[in-house]
């Protein structure tokens, strides 16, 4: 039987994972750590602690900033020496709080024991605010607060929990191991947000180029479900390997056979959608009482040394980790905070980690230069290649134009900005360069109108009371 996937566009890059057989392995801490107050979508979190206060791991450092915001806590133990601003591994400035570390001595109340807890809560709101506590966020790369995600808005109910170990970027393999590894954690980590959601169905997809993980999955699932009522529903499904079946409106499509429409989110199909690392974090916040303190980073690339998934210490400087599996090496030409595919050059190697930081990728000059740019041949390959239904040859003609009105009305805005067109295309033609660019420009303008609108609907409430 053929495997799903989902129904429109899509590529076959090369895998590449040259790092999947190597296990987990840990970190050595750092002598110091940055924290970022930007870890999250939405606000940044706000600083808890002074310079010259002494910290444990897994100790709050910083409060929500807002509804859409998380708390961040100390990935180790020592003294606060500053809070001020720091490039950011884009060379943008951001707000970061600087620990010098002294021991690894853990806040009380974290279970630090290999002990696999598989006993589910029955009040969803106490899971909830566990993972609220426990600042987790989405670990799939949009680090999304995930008890805001696990809370829909009135009148919206999801139907179906959807677990991503697709990790269809390539050369990215923490995910992998984590299935691998991990796996046990990864179950009862869906069966808690499957409880914290009031849904009956989970779903674990996997491409099927991960098979082991499948199968590991699979027999993980039937010792569970032997044990508690609490694991019926679940179940792991094999996808196509097809990028960018990890993208959640695509992985929706593939699971569910339904479709978000432009300017919706998963939950007005019934869907809700995790990375298998956040269901991990999940785990060990509401289980372990553990916070969001360190994550699974692939690294990678020909070029490097020594290929490795290690976990890491979140504000971990990315030098840090670079030298200590063996330094840059001589012929990389550019290092990637992500895949190929749609991570982000690195401009600062002394910008530590997020959160969200899930891969660091060496490419050569040989990987990276790209084609010269010749004129559009009206293949129509790029849109064949687009998940989304878009059009980016038309797209990248109106953003040469400046023609905004023309690009909302071509859903510009509805890029994920997955490469998919710029991959596919035979011209050379920067077709993903330009359509972010105008995308940002047309998200921005649409922002404004909705911030004018709200002002007015203000001020003609305030006029009739």
């Amino acid at each position: 039987m053929a495997r799903r996937t989902f129904s429109i566009g899509g590529v076959h890059p090369d895998d590449a994972k040259i790092s999947r057989a190597c296990k987990l392995e840990v970190l050595p801490t750092p002598p110091v750590v940055w924290i970022g107050l930007s870890q999250h979508i939405g606000a940044p979190a706000k600083p808890v602690v002074a310079v010259g206060d002494k910290v444990k791991v897994g100790q709050p450092v910083a409060e929500p900033g807002g509804f859409m915001s998380a708390f961040i806590h100390s990935s180790v133990s020592g003294t606060v020496k500053s809070i001020g601003p720091r490039k950011d591994l884009s060379g943008n400035v951001q707000t970061y709080i600087e620990i010098e570390v002294e021991g690894d001595e853990w806040a009380e109340g974290i279970d630090r024991s290999d002990t696999l807890v598989t006993d589910i809560p029955e009040d969803p709101k106490l899971i909830i605010e566990k993972i609220r506590l426990g600042g987790v966020v989405g670990l799939g790369g949009a680090t999304f607060p995930t008890h805001v995600k696990l809370s829909p808005p009135p009148g919206k109910k999801c139907e179906m929990l959807i677990i991503n170990g697709c990790e269809c970027e390539p050369y990215l393999t923490s995910d992998f191991r984590t299935l691998l590894e991990k796996g046990e954690q990864v179950v009862v980590g869906t069966a808690l947000i499957k409880q914290a959601l009031g849904v009956e169905k989970a779903t674990i997809a996997i491409e099927d180029n991960k098979l082991e993980a499948v199968e590991n999955i699979h027999r993980i699932l039937s010792t569970l479900k032997a044990k508690s009522p609490k694991y019926f529903g679940i179940e792991v499904m094999p996808l196509m390997k097809k990028y960018p079946e990890g993208g959640e409106k695509q992985l929706i499509d593939a699971v569910m056979h339904r479709q978000v429409k432009s300017g919706g989110l998963p939950i007005d199909v019934g869907a809700v959608v995790q990375n298998v690392c956040t269901a991990l974090a999940v785990y060990e916040a509401v289980q372990k009482n553990k916070p969001l303190i360190d994550n699974s980073v692939t690294v990678t690339g020909e070029c490097f040394p020594r290929q490795a998934n290690v976990l890491v210490r979140v504000g971990t400087p990315l030098r840090y980790i670079i030298d200590s599996l063996g330094g840059m090496p001589a012929d990389a030409a550019k290092v990637v905070s992500g895949g190929p595919m749609m991570g982000k050059a690195i401009a600062n190697l002394d910008a530590p980690t997020l959160k969200g930081t899930g891969a660091l990728l060496f490419l050569t000059e040989k990987q990276t230069r790209r084609m010269p740019e010749t004129n559009c041949i009206r293949c129509g390959k790029c849109s064949d290649a687009c998940p989304m239904g878009l059009e980016p040859f038309l797209l990248v003609r109106l953003a040469r134009s400046g023609d905004t009105e023309s690009l909302e009305s071509n859903a510009v805005q509805d890029c994920i900005m997955c490469g998919c067109c710029l991959y596919s295309c035979p011209a050379g033609i920067p077709l993903l360069d330009e359509i972010s660019s105008a995308r940002g420009q047309v998200l921005g303008i649409i922002k404004a109108r909705a911030a004018a609108a709200k002002a007015a609907a203000e001020a003609v409430k305030a006029k009739t009371e």
